[in-house]
């Protein structure tokens, strides 16, 4: 029920459409839905990719067969990236960010990862993946170094954050060493399907500079690759980085 009210709260019905295009997650052509003018209500009508999924697994597709074979990570723990990840790699390790839990335990089956300081030994995976994470990340540099650590040589960060035109992240709020929270700006939310759709707290706007961000972590490359998946013109920035 909470899906369904979900959807409808997405849905204009002036907007909504369905039209056949390829879908990079099912790797056919498939009806596209549109329930709003916006990215994240298209999606795709049989494995439920949003625009966002279906353009950042339209490009690992592009970087393949480089990163095809090995360990994979991917910080969330359902949904089609993550089903689509245990189709073509052989080991994929997932979680979720839990505050009541200690990383590296597992709550409901799920492990609990806290990016700032990943239990994963180094070098231990060919590929980490993310949506829309590190902007609730309260240090994102932590964040960045831990995933530069995991990989191994030659691996690669794919991920996407809300991403603004402007060259320069805004920081809208920041947490010190004792968990209290300092804001700058107004406070901004995103909804979190993990915990029910609870509001959770945007700590920065990135802005073009996130590459600087992530070879400040180690990366020796970093890239913003403007990625259409849909039939209707909706661009993702999936984010791509290279470790050495």
């Amino acid at each position: 029920l909470s899906q369904i009210w979900r959807i409808i709260r997405l849905t204009d019905w002036r907007c909504c459409a369905v039209k056949w295009h390829d879908c990079a997650v099912c790797d056919a052509r498939r009806p596209m839905i549109k329930l709003a003018n916006n990215e994240i209500s298209v999606r795709c009508a049989i494995c439920r990719s949003t625009s966002i999924t279906l353009s950042l697994v339209q490009v690992l597709r592009q970087l393949q067969p480089g990163v095809e074979a090995g360990a994979c990570y991917e910080l969330s723990a359902r949904g089609p990236l993550l089903n689509y990840l245990r189709k073509q790699y052989p080991h994929v390790s997932c979680s979720e960010f839990y505050e009541q839990v200690k990383p590296g335990d597992f709550y409901n089956g799920v492990q609990c990862q806290d990016v700032q300081c990943l239990t994963y030994a180094d070098r231990s995976f060919d590929l980490c993946t993310s949506t829309e994470v590190f902007e609730h990340v309260p240090n994102d540099q932590k964040g960045f170094s831990e995933i530069y650590r995991v990989l191994k040589p030659g691996g690669i960060f794919v991920f996407t954050v809300p991403l603004e035109k402007a060259g320069q992240t805004i920081e809208r709020a920041s947490r010190n060493s004792a968990g209290e929270i300092t804001r700058h700006l107004p406070p901004e939310y995103h909804l979190d399907p993990v915990r029910g759709h609870e509001p959770i707290l945007v700590y920065r706007n990135y802005g073009q500079d996130i590459t600087n961000r992530l070879l400040s972590a180690g990366f020796g490359r970093a890239e913003i690759k403007p990625v259409t998946a849909t039939p209707w013109p909706f661009t993702t920035s999936v984010i791509v980085a290279y470790r050495d």
